[in-house]
């Protein structure tokens, strides 16, 4: 009998914290630039695909680094889906992740299952973790619901016994979709059905890719000959597998210095499936239906970076891991057009295989890949997928939840009242909306923003088209030129979010929050030192507003006469961006007088110490820098694949950078 039912996870686990209280302006790497080489050798549905409609920024997102690295004993809520062969656990506060995929007739875990949840900066805005298997919707990189809560369910299953549904409004691409999870009686596969819809009157953009982490001393296959490489070095060819032109298996993530993708290449008309198998034969295997076309391997290597930032992700001792990928292009630098009215919907399944460990670990890759998809057949036919998909998307797509599990964002329910929107299978009831929309429900139903209170903090903005043509008629108060600056900005209409935002700072109290964003502006546009005096500016107004939420200081003292009165969450976040930007237009001791006024709380976080260490560089003292080095310190929401650490020790010594602070992927 399959069962769905709540539990709990307790783990070591670092609180995630607040989310950063600014917007989140800064633009997005983007798409990387390719050689002419590399682009004529791109198949013509990829090279369409390459580029199109990428995002700008993360807005309407929070950025997520409120996080830091001390681990408690934590029990997170978590929803189990079972029959008498396997075990899924799942987060539905965290993404909705399957954090354990257990098979219970060989008491194997299928997946790579973290022992710790440790936030890091490696989803686009901010907080994620590694470990088991995750949804990533929006744009390339790990999505921003990586670490936010979902709305949750149980509603009937194909087969009529229960599944799990799992569902949110993506904010990026403003599109609805749902996760359905179950596990049909006596199966050893885990089946998932996938739904992304477009409720609009336009065309949008649409990326999805499921990420799974498996341990990395597996061999990873595919029904491939050639695939893509993508280094963090930007360059993307095309490479023989399994061994590529520096003659090295590249199947086998143990055996590669560097990290790096493999999007697999995939022939048209061959079943779609990947698999980590150990040296016995047995491990993980995912398939799909057609639709799911993508597959990749992303592998970290075995040089210093990529070890370091392993250890970064979990506890010490832990072993490593590797991620099998599938998604709906080739490659993650793609998206696919979805017209109006119009879904993508798939199925997929996760389960065990076990197959002749001298073929699959074999120099013969043809025989190696034929052995798998034979023992797949055999498993879960193709055929079986195929009818799963049909039956699903007939009869339980648009199944209304029985029993409500977990609550996700009130975005959904702002965004299905203005629109008017019936979405079957995934209700986004009013009783979702919560402080974050009230004001936007204000403006939907009266035209008006209500103004910002006296002594608090703007909330979030909202960004997509309808809500700035709102934005656009309602009366020109303050807080209204801040949050339509930032949809302008978002938009691209940079030189109108400036006139804006200028506008408002006119008629504004607390001037902060739009000097803020004028100083990111100045820095996108390559003038660093008026930028440095607008975040300097800003800061000497947030030191005299101060915020309601906290006038002592965030370590429950009254502080000194010097310290900002203000949300600790706020007077971090400015105050790390000021410092930084007055160090990158020179000026030492106007950072100097900046870090001074800063609670002693704050300027024992991590970053903080960091930042700590490049003023006294700029200052001359480099003993007392390298003393900070010595002393050690952390930087939590460090980016993946950053170097600074590495340029700033360099600037101090010619010693070698010490393993801790190793934290770059390419040499």
């Amino acid at each position: 009998m399959t069962t769905v039912r709540r539990a709990v996870l307790t783990l070591p686990a670092a609180a995630l914290g607040p989310d950063n209280p600014l917007p989140a302006l800064r633009t997005l790497d983007g798409t990387p630039q390719i050689d002419a080489r590399a682009r004529a050798d791109m198949p013509r549905e990829m090279a369409r695909q390459w580029g199109y409609a990428p995002l700008r920024t993360v807005l309407p997102a929070p950025i997520r680094d409120g996080y830091g690295r001390e681990r408690v004993p934590t029990a997170l809520d978590a929803l189990v889906i079972e029959n008498d062969r396997l075990r899924a656990t799942v987060l539905p506060g965290l993404g909705g992740r399957v954090h354990s995929l257990h098979h219970k007739p060989t008491g194997r875990e299928l997946v790579h299952r973290n022992p710790v949840f440790q936030p890091a900066a490696f989803a686009l805005n901010g907080a994620w973790f590694a470990g088991g298997i995750e949804w990533n919707i929006g744009a390339r990189g790990h999505g921003t619901l990586s670490c936010a809560p979902l709305h949750a369910a149980t509603v009937p299953a194909p087969d009529g016994g229960e599944m799990l549904r799992l569902w949110e409004w993506e904010r990026l691409r403003d599109v609805p979709f749902q996760v359905d999870l179950w596990l049909p009686e006596g199966s050893d596969f885990l089946r998932v059905g996938v739904r992304i819809r477009n409720p609009h009157e336009r065309a949008v953009p649409v990326y999805w890719w499921s990420n799974t982490a498996v341990p990395e001393d597996r061999r990873i296959l595919a029904p491939a000959d050639e695939a893509w490489h993508h280094g963090y070095d930007r360059d993307l060819r095309r490479v023989p597998v399994p061994v590529t032109d520096d003659g090295t298996d590249r199947t086998h993530p143990l055996r590669s210095a560097l990290p790096a993708d493999y999007f697999y290449e995939l022939p048209d008309r061959r079943r779609r499936w990947i698999a980590a198998l150990d040296d016995s034969g047995a491990g993980l295997v995912q398939t799909s239906t057609d639709l799911l076309r993508g597959r990749k391997l992303f592998l970290w290597g075995t040089a210093r970076g990529g070890r370091r930032w392993q250890e970064w992700l979990t506890e010490p001792g832990a072993p490593g891991y590797a991620e099998i990928q599938a998604g709906l292009a080739r490659t993650q630098m793609e998206h696919l057009r979805l017209e109006p009215g119009e879904e993508f919907s798939w199925l997929e399944a996760y389960g065990p295989l076990v197959a002749e460990p001298e073929t699959v670990h074999g120099e013969d890759w043809a025989a190696a890949r034929a052995s798998v998809e034979r023992r797949l057949e055999e498993a879960l036919p193709r055929a079986a997928v195929e009818a799963a998909y049909e039956t699903w998307r007939g009869t339980a797509a648009d199944a209304g939840p029985i029993e409500v599990l977990a609550t996700g964002s009130g975005w959904g329910a702002l965004e299905v009242l203005r629109g008017g929107l019936e979405l079957a299978g995934t209700p986004f009831p009013e009783s979702t909306l919560g402080e974050e929309q009230k004001p936007w429900l204000e403006l939907l139903r009266t035209g008006v923003l209500p103004p910002l209170e006296e002594g608090t903090a703007p909330g979030p903005s909202l960004v997509a088209d309808h809500w700035r043509d709102m934005l656009e008629t309602a009366p020109a108060e303050s807080h209204t030129e801040y949050h339509l600056g930032i949809a302008q900005w978002h938009a691209g209409d940079l030189a109108q979010a400036v006139r804006s935002w200028e506008r408002g700072l006119a008629a504004a109290t607390a001037r902060w929050p739009l000097l803020y964003c004028l100083a990111v502006a100045d820095q996108e546009g390559g003038h660093p030192v008026r930028a440095a005096e607008r975040f300097a500016e800003a800061f000497d107004d947030l030191s005299r507003t101060g915020l309601r939420t906290g006038s002592r200081s965030d370590d429950g003292t009254d502080g000194d006469d010097r310290s900002v009165a203000a949300d600790p969450a706020v007077t971090a976040a400015l105050g790390r961006e000021t410092l930084a930007a007055l160090l990158a237009a020179g000026r030492a001791a106007a950072a100097r007088a900046v870090w001074e006024r800063l609670p002693r709380a704050v300027r024992a976080r991590g970053a903080l110490r960091f930042i700590e260490a490049r003023l006294l560089l700029a200052e001359g003292r480099r003993a007392e820098a390298r003393a900070v080095f010595d002393t050690g310190f952390e930087v939590a929401d460090l980016r993946e694949g950053a170097r600074i650490l590495g340029e700033v020790w360099s600037a101090l010594t010619d010693e070698p950078l010490p393993d801790r602070y190793e934290f770059r992927m390419t040499p």
